[in-house]
């Protein structure tokens, strides 16, 4: 999994040339926001699915600007706001607006694209719709720390036992050939 993050992720060149990304100067040069380890990678996922939700106004921005002040790995924050993209916006604020509604105790309008484009009927639906995101936001935030670091250490322990199989069975098989230092 290491090696396929370090493939995908952008280089540190690339992110200090990033035209947005570029008014954050020298804090760009903290190593923090490179590492790849369970605490970087875990906090990254969670900066980048909570701003996901968030009203589609400076996604990277906001994404690099809690990345850096949370010096968690900040390519990863980065990407992963571009899960919400003009395909799985409609769906995920949809989704948002009708939990908001529940939350508040209103009656969800449906799904009628002439609605939702007009932007008259846009204050009818901000207040649940913001709600829903709030809450859709932080779940995905949570959920996606909590899973990271399981995984993370799934993966690790996962390692160890390897590593001992292979010791175990190492010096097993050195017990089983005759040695002229060992006497039996």
């Amino acid at each position: 999994m290491r090696k396929w993050l370090e493939r995908v992720t952008p280089t540190p060149a690339e992110i200090h040339g990033h035209r947005w990304l570029s008014i954050f100067g020298t804090l760009l040069h903290d190593p923090n926001l490179w590492h790849l380890n369970r605490r970087s990678v875990s906090g990254a996922v969670a900066v980048g699915l909570f701003v996901m939700y968030l009203p589609p106004l400076g996604h990277t921005f906001i994404a690099a600007a809690l990345a850096i002040r949370l010096r968690v790995n900040l390519p990863i924050a980065v990407s992963l706001v571009w899960i919400s993209n003009p395909v799985t916006i409609p769906a995920m604020y949809y989704f948002a607006y009708v939990l908001g509604c529940w939350v508040l105790g209103l009656q969800p309008r449906g799904f009628e694209v002439a609605f939702w484009l007009d932007w008259h009927h846009w204050f009818e639906i901000l207040e649940p719709m913001l709600i829903g995101c709030l809450i859709c936001a932080t779940i995905c935030a949570l959920v996606g720390y909590v899973t990271i670091r399981i995984l993370w250490r799934w993966r690790v322990a996962r390692q160890v036992e390897r590593r001992q199989a292979r010791y175990r069975a190492l010096f097993e098989a050195l017990d089983k050939t005759p040695s002229s230092s060992r006497q039996t």
